[in-house]
């Protein structure tokens, strides 16, 4: 037995205004301070007013979000009393968002105590959460995973359950032609990975299989346009659309071994999450190699990829792959990432520690050695092709 979740999704151009039919007294609005200086923030609340309801802002969540900050922001929510939450911002302010409407709903309960097999949360009593993505990339506002860092134990908490989805996702394109190409390829490298790997993992299934399908075919078609001209609307609004239809797809099945080696990645070398996933995801095909050839073959023709007489799809995939990432400037291997071999060697056995103890790894159609996953590192480091 399985379960798939998806919040309300109000998507394409001038979904912010669904917030103006909104029902409410107060809405509490959490930020960063970027997203602030953007002006986006100032849309959000003129929506609310339409519906009558006065916001306060947060605007102190960071990268890599942290539980000391989810605890600032749950204090100021109970003096405020919201019956709405409003994430405005990326994945971590989004996790952010998620943990503190947790903890304000359920004030017995500490956010890094949220875990899949609490089976009543209760949640919605109070307040409902609405996501509002300004990133084409993590998918936060489907998933039903918070990532937060305990900076007292310096430690990274993955934290699920079903229950602390998001009650309406407005993915609204004009939210996201502020990013940079840079920030535009990376994240729309997460998506890819994201739905290569759901779509390929062992616990995929009917339900997330088309999902997964239809944002791979996206990404190859819009996120060149959307990195080459950032108010190519018609390209932000696909790769928006992308985001969210990968994080649908992911949340409801898994990612796979990209996501273990990428985790452990960004752990060490600080590589921003979707170019240390959207890097290894090539190399991570190659390594799985014939377990999914028929999975790789059915990409494939989703793309309209040429596979010569004899060649196997997945190496076809894998170009077409590290096609896409040479076409928008995302880096290779390892060393185009700038990380000193002797760094790569001094740190192996953190790297390989990480990945073999990610959650992610489980799922993978062919779970690596110890020795395999060195091997795996090195490789990519160079850039060569897997072959063993």
């Amino acid at each position: 037995m399985w379960y798939f979740v998806v919040p309300e999704v109000v998507f394409g151009q001038d979904a912010l205004t669904r917030l103006a039919e909104l029902q409410g007294k107060s809405a509490f609005i959490v930020t960063d301070k970027n997203i602030v200086s953007l002006g986006f923030v100032d849309k959000v609340k003129e929506q609310l007013s339409q519906a009558g309801i006065k916001s306060n802002v947060f605007d102190e969540v960071e990268p890599d979000p942290s539980l000391q900050t989810v605890k600032k922001g749950v204090a100021l929510m109970n003096q405020y009393g919201p019956d709405l939450v409003v994430a405005v911002g990326g994945g971590s302010v989004m996790d952010a968002a998620k943990a503190m409407r947790v903890e304000y709903e359920r004030p017995d309960l500490k956010a890094e105590e949220i875990n899949p097999f609490i089976s009543d949360l209760g949640l919605g009593a109070k307040c409902k959460l609405v996501c509002i993505p300004t990133t084409s990339g993590t998918g936060a506002e489907a998933t039903f995973a918070i990532v937060l860092t305990d900076t007292d134990d310096q430690r990274k908490l993955s934290l699920i359950n079903r229950e602390i989805a998001t009650d309406i996702a407005i993915v609204d394109p004009a939210l996201a032609a502020a990013m940079p190409a840079g920030l535009t390829s990376s994240t729309g490298m997460d998506v890819l990975t994201h739905a290569v790997e759901a779509f390929s993992c062992t616990w995929k299934n009917d339900f997330t299989d088309g999902l997964c399908i239809r944002a791979i075919q996206l990404v190859f078609e819009y996120l060149p346009r959307a990195v080459k001209d950032g108010q190519d609307m018609e390209a932000r609004e696909k790769m928006h659309n992308a985001a969210t239809i990968a994080g649908i797809g992911f949340t409801n099945s898994l990612t796979a071994m990209a996501h273990a080696t990428g985790h452990s990645l960004g752990a060490v070398f600080h590589v921003p999450h979707g170019r240390a996933v959207g890097l290894l995801l090539p190399y991570t095909i190659e390594f799985v190699g014939d377990i999914r050839e028929d999975i790789w073959a059915e990409i494939s023709y989703a793309l309209k990829l040429n596979i010569p007489k004899g060649e196997k799809a997945g190496l076809v995939l894998a170009r077409a792959i590290r096609g896409l990432a040479n076409s928008i400037k995302e880096p290779l291997s390892l060393k185009e990432l700038g990380i000193p071999v002797d760094k790569l060697d001094s740190s192996m056995d953190k790297l390989i520690d990480n990945a073999m103890a990610d959650g992610s790894l489980i799922v993978s159609a062919r779970v690596p050695s110890v020795a395999e996953t060195e091997k795996f590192l090195r490789y990519a480091y160079e850039g060569k092709s897997i072959d063993f």
